[in-house]
């Protein structure tokens, strides 16, 4: 199994060092970052992984404690998958809530902005609200 050191994984996650190890204080990792006989933490392929995952559900809204709690039943290790399957249907419907509200927010602007294209070609953009 290849070891990562920290520095190759904020390269590969574009995570700075002091994201990682606030990941791992935090407990949001699935399992307990190595070290290796210096002290210095090192990382395996699965880690870095479960980290870019982490980082796509917090990109999505996913809150810390409930990247914690779903980190924390990964740990336990098999028996909980119906409760991680939960965690993740709460966290699709709240996604897909946020897009359907991101939706609607781009119709507006989109309208908004064929408007203002309308009046500054025609030169009259400064009636716009008045």
């Amino acid at each position: 199994m290849t070891e990562l050191a920290i520095g190759q994984v904020t390269d590969r996650t574009g995570l700075s060092v002091h994201a990682l190890r606030f990941y791992e204080k935090e407990g949001l990792l699935a399992a307990p970052v190595k070290r290796d006989a210096n002290g210095r933490r090192v990382y395996t392929e699965h880690d870095v992984e479960w980290i870019l995952n982490c980082t796509k559900f917090r990109a999505s809204g996913m809150p810390l404690a409930t990247i914690r709690e779903f980190a924390a039943l990964v740990r336990q290790g098999p028996g909980n998958e119906e409760k991680r399957l939960d965690l993740l249907r709460e966290h699709q419907n709240t996604v897909r809530e946020r897009i359907a509200e991101l939706g609607d927010c781009l119709e507006l602007i989109t309208r908004k902005v064929e408007v203002y294209e309308e009046h500054v070609a025609r030169g009259t953009a400064g009636d716009l609200w008045r």
